[in-house]
């Protein structure tokens, strides 16, 4: 049996593990998509692909969902494009190193509804947590565990 390739898909507009995401990848071999609605320097690889998509809201997060499945790794910030990822098959890591999976899915994306009207309606200010060194340590850990899961079970090169 061929194995399918791990396939790592990047929501890159506003991600802050991309040069963690290509050093990880690099190691195991894997590929990565860079989706983004603009243009972004990424680093000259053959395994590193540069998507740019219109600027239609959520282009990024369909041409992603159009092509995730199990075995592949989604990293994103974006609780919408999560759900859907997980729902695609595929495995979903924020840049902070949290797992999004079929369990917790939908108790994230209610509670960041909730949180989304309440700022709307002036009663919470602000946004999220400074990102720090020990959310980029967590990150690494996390993509790295998944590809060797993800491995295991077959997929691969």
């Amino acid at each position: 049996m061929d194995r399918v390739p791990i396939r790592i898909f990047v929501d890159a507009d506003a991600c802050p593990v991309k040069a963690e995401i290509y050093r990880v990848a690099e190691r195991h071999g894997t590929h990565v998509y860079v989706v983004s609605n603009s243009v972004m320097a990424i680093p000259p690889a053959p395994w590193i692909e540069r998507v740019i998509v219109g600027a239609a809201p959520d282009a990024a997060d369909d041409w992603i969902v159009e092509r995730a499945a199990r075995g592949d790794i989604v990293v994103t910030a974006d609780i919408p494009l999560a759900a859907r990822a997980v729902k695609a098959g595929a495995d979903v890591i924020g840049p902070t190193g949290r797992a999004f999976t079929e369990a917790s899915i939908g108790n994230t994306l209610a509670t960041r509804n909730l949180m989304d009207e309440l700022r709307s309606s002036g009663l919470i200010t602000g946004g999220p947590k400074a990102f720090t060194s020990r959310d980029r340590s967590a990150f690494l850990s996390a993509l790295d565990l998944a590809i060797v899961r993800l491995k295991r079970a077959g997929f691969g090169v």
